[in-house]
């Protein structure tokens, strides 16, 4: 099992932490970890593990492995000299690829608040991102939603996460926006991300702690994806 340290801290960029396992394909699993798993429409991050010894390894990307407890560092060079189980190691998160991205997933949930429709689907890119909804009407104008997001930002709201139990969840459906993902189950409890007086719904991605650090963010298109169906993408500008 991977601890995942980037839950309780999204702006931790560095830690110490031991190799429990290597895969066959030369994936790195360590028994914590600041890189965050890709899942739920964010892509893993890419960061260095330090030997003690110096030697670099640049781990391109972070994905769950098949028991979704442990998170597999995947190697930008496979096939390279992997460090031996049981020995220390320093991770350090690239912090360029992360910070965008933190921000396109909080301002996305702001998108969800501006749009309270169902969600269908999502993704989050660097420095951009997108949300699908379930619109059998659109009638959406770029400029305006712009303005609405604006608006949120501005409050510079705190954002935060609490926990609940799977029977919370349960007997509070209406925190799900989205239909195609659901909450992970099965450890007896739900992470949630709230903004403050804005939005709380389930989520397991990094986020910024106050939406004024998001800057300034623009709907750049809006798409008919089907009779009910709406994609709306948003940049940082």
């Amino acid at each position: 099992m991977t601890e995942p340290l980037f839950r309780e801290d999204a702006y931790l960029r560095e830690a110490t932490a031991v190799v429990t396992a290597v895969t066959p394909e030369g994936g790195i699993v360590l028994d914590r970890t600041v890189l965050y798993a890709q899942g739920g429409g964010q892509p893993g991050d890419a960061g260095t593990i330090v030997r003690a010894d110096g030697a670099e390894i640049a781990i391109a990307n972070s994905v769950y492995g098949p028991d979704r407890q442990a998170i597999v560092h995947v190697p930008a060079s496979p096939g390279g000299e992997t460090p031996s189980i049981g020995e220390p190691v320093t991770l350090r998160l690239d912090w360029g690829r992360r910070w965008p991205r933190m921000r396109v997933h909080t301002a996305l949930h702001l998108l969800s608040v501006v749009l309270p429709y169902p969600v269908t689907g999502g993704s989050i890119g660097d420095g951009e991102g997108r949300l699908d909804f379930d619109i059998q009407e659109a009638g959406l104008d770029k400029a305006d939603l712009t303005a609405k997001l604006a608006d949120l930002v501005a409050k510079d709201a705190a954002v935060d996460t609490l926990w609940i139990t799977d029977e919370e969840l349960d007997a509070n459906p209406g925190l799900v926006k989205t239909m195609s993902v659901k909450p992970p189950r099965g450890s007896g409890r739900v992470r949630l991300v709230r903004i403050d007086g804005i939005d709380l719904q389930p989520c397991g991605g990094t986020h910024v702690c106050r939406t004024g650090e998001i800057g300034a963010v623009a709907v750049t298109d809006i798409e008919k994806k089907g009779k009910q169906n709406r994609r709306v993408r948003i940049r940082l500008v």
